[in-house]
């Protein structure tokens, strides 16, 4: 039996001009995605969030990402990722301070008149941990929602329930405050992640006429100011005119004081000198009476002392020596006195010195 062979089949190679289309087709389709890589960030948002493989997520913002039209929960911080081309499109979303400007807002007052605010502002911020809840709910333009709809919407209630002389110049200065208020109240409850820093509000433009009409108030309102405050000037000055006079009054009545209190020092220090002086002439007065008093006791008790017989009769006999008189006449005298009379008269007159003596002791 002869054996059988199976016969040897060859790999089959494709033809030459397959390995050609293959080998051109490679670096094409290689070229196709540099071309992409680079031609991508020229294009437009949408294209570029379908097509780009690499993207960038620029400072203050966060990237999120859509999947066939379904918001993935994926967030990415700033920096460069990679997502799927085609599959997944991305979006950068602010998570910083931002400012949205809501411009030509008519709205019609209590009165029935037209009015316009041409620019309100609002600074506001969406919360990083928010930002899934509140795209998944409203959108990446979510501030179309919750700042400018919500602005037309709350300025006109404002104007509805108050009057043009309000809106303009009462309650002008509250309207950033109401608006900042309102806004944040509706975002409290139905978008949490959205934060009202503040508002400002510029002066509504209202019709031509009835501007001139507040001006011409306002332009009445300064001549009122103005005189009131001349006239607190004037009240003003004359208040500083009586409080200097009251001043120079009150300064000239204590001089005067002053004064007198130093004239009634000086009449009361005259006074006690006087007094002093009276009391020294008093005493010194007094010390000489004394002295004499004693002096005329001593001589009363010397005399007394000295009326003795003996000293009296000395006495009469000097004095009727000094007194002597001789005389040469005719005629002698008519009396001769007698030395012992005179020595009876003078022992009596003696003794009533000492008892008068006696009784003045």
């Amino acid at each position: 039996m002869e054996s059988q062979q199976q016969p040897i089949r060859a790999t089959p190679h494709p033809p030459p001009q397959a390995r050609d289309s293959t080998a051109i087709a490679l670096p094409f389709l290689s070229f196709l995605a540099i071309a992409a890589l680079l031609l991508v960030p020229s294009a437009p948002t949408s294209f570029k969030s379908t097509l780009s493989i690499l993207h960038q997520v620029p400072e203050g913002h966060v990237g999120v990402y859509w999947r066939g039209g379904a918001l993935l929960k994926t967030i990415t911080e700033p920096g460069f990722h990679l997502k799927i081309p085609f599959l997944t499109q991305y979006e950068p979303v602010q998570v910083t301070l931002q400012t949205d400007q809501v411009t030509d807002i008519p709205c019609g007052t209590k009165g029935g008149v037209m009015i316009n605010f041409e620019k309100i502002e609002v600074v506001n911020r969406l919360h990083k941990d928010f930002v899934y809840e509140t795209l998944l709910n409203y959108g990446v333009q979510y501030d179309k929602t919750w700042i400018y709809d919500k602005i037309h919407h709350e300025i006109n209630q404002f104007c509805s329930s108050h009057s043009l002389q309000q809106v303009y110049i009462d309650v002008f200065d509250q309207i950033d405050e109401k608006m900042k208020d309102a806004l944040q109240g509706d975002c409290t409850r139905y978008a949490p992640g959205i934060e009202i820093i503040g508002v400002r509000v510029t002066k509504p433009t209202i019709p031509s006429s009835i501007r001139r009409n507040f001006e011409q108030m306002e332009e009445e309102r300064t001549k009122v100011l103005i005189a009131i405050e001349k006239q607190r000037v004037s009240e003003k000055e004359a208040e500083t005119m009586k409080k200097m006079a009251i001043s120079e009054a009150e300064k000239n009545a204590n001089v005067s004081k002053i004064l007198m209190e130093q004239k009634l020092l000086e009449k009361d220090s005259s006074r006690r000198q006087e007094e002093i002086e009276n009391a020294m002439y008093l005493a010194r007065e007094k010390s000489l009476a004394d002295a004499d008093f004693y002096r005329v006791i001593k001589e009363a008790e010397a005399n007394r002392l000295k009326l003795t017989p003996e000293f009296l009769q000395l006495k009469f006999i000097e004095s009727v020596t000094n007194n002597t008189k001789i005389f040469f006449g005719e005629k002698i005298p008519g009396m001769i006195l007698d030395q012992r009379l005179l020595g009876n008269l003078l022992q009596e007159a003696s003794r009533g010195a000492a008892t008068k003596a006696k009784a003045d002791i």
